[in-house]
């Protein structure tokens, strides 16, 4: 194959198609030479073409093909020392995906060539592998980023007012019988319209992906017959991974996603993904050369000061990406501006988020990752979303990011489910996160939406097995049920597991009522896992990461519809009231001219609790007077916002409290709308005077309207 080259720039990094030929750009470190690889787009095993990088301009190789079209394969060869006791890895033979690529085309299959040792040797990875892992290698794509927006808006959805979806793009339509099989499991698929009336009805405004960043399957769970389901082993930071796609790999998955986009956008619904930049897939020493470890081992990873042969491990993963270091530095944003500019992405969670804050090693929240997005216009204007721990010393951060970011909220999961499974713990607490958790936020100026508030993520019990199981049943991730979390906080109503016992079935739906009404209903965002509104279960794996199977598939045909229904009243609720969705604090303080506080808290005779009543760990009810004269708050408009004033019973005591209602100057008459000892919402509208009494069931909620006066 013939080909023409010319000089070409150093920027922008990856492949550039311009209409007239492709720009290639690669960050090199300190290697000595690079090779770039074109593959035939119908065999990627066959090599076309190997042209030598010759310009290189501030440690970027570059050069400029004319005539090259979207859709062309391609890979690099990075030669240089390979000296693994000073942290350079460098070795020709493999060929290297582009930090940069737009579109991967293939996965990985698993060859001891893909390794820069000889695996096996004695001298493990001080030994040196000269076979050529190309054929085993997937291949970057060259694309064409022109598309057809259609006057395309985000949806700008502000906090206060977000329901956020976490789901997974495979496991959410896979089994759906209503949309065509041969789109299940893919972004074509999630932009079905039985997707999208789904999500519009259920009242979700945001759907949070889990990982779409092209990823790796490590090799051990290759060899078990497992993958890595969930995706948290990034290789591609720009390019949306392959196997989501149902209409092709040569750059089609890139059209598809943004379709997807454009399809969720149209209905009011913002996108956000999961990102996981602490990390890549190629493990620890002893891990593969896919990509950056042979571009510059020590650009981009943290490694061991006194023997760079070794990787600081912060993830758990093998190895730690260093956002301290220029090129890290300059990856990321340049990813995350990507995500936002050409494909439309609201926002980004960043997984193990307190990763990316370490300096040197300790956590600072003033890092320099942290001011490069601050700074940057672009994107510090969309949803900056933090899973605030690390598997690191120090590296629990929950409360410590910096204004502009929010926060999952670990804090509040931990006290919701130790409140209704029945511990002991301060009411306290419980009343702090339910407002908000201004003891996180408060003192940085972060309003009560800088907390994410979850029952349940990914990475746990369901809801449904939060109530059915005390102890984990990961056997089939073949790990002895060694794996995943072993203090869940979880209940099971007193039955390990599935029963037909209808006095534990009736618990347990009632336990499901009352974390999702508390969830839906607390100051700050609400957070759901995709299937809890339908009782969706994993059969007690609590890590379900590497199950590509119906253990993690959403089982439509199963959904419990009597749990959805409450759920989509539940979140219209929320919606509709104001008083729920604040965007300020409580203030504790007198309404003028009413006498009566923005918020008040009741013990069961009907008197306001008093500091000696908070501090009693062994107490489980308590009531809570929202008023909705009291949210201090405007508008868009600048109008004055106002609401019914509520009074919410919280009862976790195993058997029935009775209620005595607060005087008269905080409402004379209360309906009862929400009784989570019932099916669904109360349809009697039991109305009640000021100072009458109602019992509430054991471990139940109860919700009383007083009407806007």
């Amino acid at each position: 194959m013939k080909i023409s080259v010319y000089p070409g720039s150093p920027y922008p990094l990856g492949a550039t198609w311009d209409g007239e030929g492709v720009n290639f750009a690669l960050y090199g470190g300190n290697s000595t030479a690079v090779d770039l690889c074109l593959y035939d787009p119908t065999d990627h095993k066959k090599e076309i073409a190997k042209i030598k990088l010759t310009e290189h301009t501030h440690q970027i190789w570059h050069v400029y093909l004319p005539g090259l079209q979207p859709g062309q394969l391609y890979g690099y060869r990075v030669h240089g020392p390979y000296e693994p006791h000073r942290g350079n890895r460098y070795n020709a033979n493999k060929l290297l995906l582009d930090p940069y690529a737009k579109a991967i085309s293939g996965t990985v299959e698993w060859h001891d060539s893909l390794f820069g040792y000889e695996v096996g040797h004695p001298d493990e990875d001080f030994s040196f592998s000269k076979s050529d892992s190309a054929p085993y290698m997937p291949k970057a794509v060259v694309v064409d980023h022109n598309y057809d927006w259609g006057g395309d808006k985000a949806p700008k959805i502000p906090y206060h007012k977000s329901i956020i979806y976490e789901t997974h793009v495979k496991g959410f339509t896979k089994l759906h019988p209503n949309i065509p099989e041969d789109i299940r499991g893919t972004y074509k698929g999630m932009a079905h319209p039985e997707t999208l009336k789904y999500l519009k009805e259920l009242g979700i405004t945001a759907v949070e992906l889990m990982p779409v960043h092209h990823f790796i399957t490590d090799r051990y769970l290759a060899e078990k017959g497992l993958t890595n389901y969930w995706g948290y082993n990034s290789i591609g930071f720009f390019a949306p991974d392959v196997r989501y796609s149902s209409n092709g790999t040569l750059g089609e998955q890139v059209v598809e996603f943004k379709d997807m986009v454009k399809a969720l956008h149209r209905e009011g619904i913002e996108v956000i993904l999961d990102v996981v930049y602490n990390h890549t897939g190629e493990g620890n020493h002893m891990g593969p050369t896919l990509s950056f470890k042979g571009i510059d081992n020590a650009s981009y990873y943290r490694l061991v000061d006194k023997d760079p042969r070794f990787y600081m491990d912060y993830t758990g993963t093998g190895n730690t990406l260093n956002s301290s270091l220029p090129s890290v530095l300059r990856l990321i944003m340049d990813s995350l501006r990507y995500w936002i500019t050409e494909m439309h992405i609201d926002g980004f969670r960043f997984d193990l988020a307190s990763t990316l804050a370490r300096e040197l090693h300790g956590v600072d929240k003033l890092g320099s990752f942290f001011d490069i997005i601050h700074q940057d216009p672009i994107i510090s204007q969309v949803k900056l979303i933090a899973e605030p721990w690390d598997v690191g010393e120090g590296g629990y951060q929950v409360g410590n990011f910096p204004a502009g970011w929010t926060e999952w909220n670990g804090k509040y999961r931990d006290c919701m489910r130790d409140y209704w499974r029945g511990e002991h713990s301060m009411l306290a607490e419980f009343a702090e996160r339910f407002t908000g958790s201004s003891d996180l936020y408060r003192d940085d100026y972060r309003r009560p939406t800088a907390s994410i508030n979850f029952i349940t993520a990914h990475d746990g019990f369901t809801l449904h097995d939060m109530v059915s199981y005390n102890e984990k049943h990961n056997l089939a991730n073949g790990e002895d049920n060694k794996d995943g979390e072993s203090h869940n906080r979880s209940w099971n109503c007193g039955v390990e597991g599935p029963t037909d016992d209808p006095e534990v079935l009736a618990l347990r739906q009632k336990q499901k009522r009352n974390f999702l009404t508390t969830l839906l209903l607390s100051q700050g965002v609400p957070m759901i896992v995709a299937g809890d509104e339908f009782s969706r279960t994993q059969l007690g794996n609590n890590n379900a990461y590497c199950q590509d199977n119906a253990i993690s598939w959403l089982d439509w045909d199963k959904a419990d519809t009597d749990l959805l229904e409450f759920t989509r009243k539940l979140i219209e609720l929320k919606k509709n009231h104001p008083v729920f969705c604040r965007r300020r604090w409580f203030q504790g303080q007198p309404i003028k001219g009413t006498g009566v506080y923005d918020i008040a808290w009741f013990l069961p005779e009907g008197n306001e609790m008093d500091d000696e009543h908070w501090n009693h760990d062994y107490a489980k009810s308590l009531a809570v007077f929202m008023n909705g004269h009291g949210i201090h708050s405007v508008g868009p408009k600048g109008e004055a916002v106002k609401d019914d004033s509520f009074y919410m019973i919280f009862n976790a005591h195993h058997e029935p409290i009775t209620y005595k209602l607060p005087p008269k100057k905080y409402g004379e008459k209360w309906t009862k709308i929400l009784d989570t000892s019932n099916d669904s919402f109360n349809v009697k509208h039991d109305i009640y005077a000021f100072r009458k009494t109602l019992k509430v069931e054991g471990r139940s909620m109860v919700l009383l309207r007083c009407p806007l006066s």
